[in-house]
């Protein structure tokens, strides 16, 4: 595995060589923001680069729509695509359009069967869904910034009957060891699951992934495999990070995120996402 620094990034190989347009994927919190949601003028100015000298960036974030909107403005972006909540919201970026986006695929599945395994136990945890309609309901008067829009408080039958895109667990009660033996203990069926970095989970329609929702651009785009490059941090970017032709782990990354990584750049606190973008350049 190739470790980058501010003086080994460029001309690792021939594939480092990028005069053809690459499509780059770019996680967002942990990678192109920290976990205050601030983006450093470095990180910011190298997407900006990027984007300007023609190469297809696209974000590809757990974030909601909402919540990813405000990124893509500030990485300059305008044409493209974007891909949400963990592969399950694909959007087509065009300024021709009234919003400046539309809503190109879009992955729903019956939450219940996994919000009852859940709740029988994690009976204490929070739990919040977001619908096919963009709205976000919630227990507990739950609320994070990736939902983008405030949610909506309903008791839990109500979220049982709803079609959702993205499901979202937390407890404050478990550590982040307890939080995932607990998960493994339910045996999760018929969706795609990743625990973040504390007792949170995300939950998506099976087998819809980040990596799954960008293998569908990249044939829409007429990218090679080889020429894909993806930066991310979480358990989340996993299947992003071996799907790409360059998968690059922050240096703040789990293990198992640095074991799937083909390299690995300094952490965010060390715009470790700036180094892989000016290697593109």
């Amino acid at each position: 595995m190739t470790i980058l620094t501010g003086t080994s990034v460029a001309g690792i190989d021939d594939q480092r060589n990028y005069k053809q347009k690459l499509m780059v994927a770019l996680d967002v919190d942990g990678t192109l923001v920290d976990h205050d949601g601030h983006m450093s003028p470095a990180v910011r100015r190298a997407a900006q680069d990027v984007v300007a000298e023609g190469h297809d960036v696209l974000i590809a974030t757990g974030r909601s729509l909402n919540a990813t909107l405000p990124i893509i403005e500030q990485i300059g972006l305008v044409r493209g695509y974007a891909v949400c909540c963990n592969g399950g919201v694909t959007l087509r970026l065009d300024p021709a359009l009234d919003a400046g986006y539309e809503i190109i695929h879009k992955a729903t599945f019956d939450p219940a069967p996994a919000l009852k395994a859940l709740r029988e136990r994690l009976p204490n945890a929070k739990y919040a869904l977001e619908d096919e309609d963009g709205n976000f309901l919630s227990t507990e008067r739950f609320q994070d910034a990736s939902f983008g829009v405030e949610a909506i408080g309903v008791d839990f039958q109500t979220m049982l009957a709803a079609t959702a895109v993205r499901v979202v667990v937390f407890s404050s009660e478990n550590t982040s060891e307890e939080f995932t033996e607990a998960i493994r203990h339910i045996g999760l069926s018929g969706v795609t699951y990743s625990v973040g970095w504390t007792a949170w989970l995300d939950i998506a329609a099976a087998g819809v992934t980040k990596a799954s929702a960008l293998e569908q651009l990249r044939r829409r785009l007429g990218t090679q495999q080889i020429h894909t490059v993806a930066v991310g941090d979480g358990r989340n970017d996993i299947e992003m990070l071996t799907w790409a032709g360059r998968g690059v782990a922050m240096g703040q990354a789990p293990q198992e995120v640095l074991a799937a990584a083909d390299e690995v750049t300094a952490s965010v606190f060390d715009d470790g996402a700036a180094l892989v973008l000016r290697s593109l350049l």
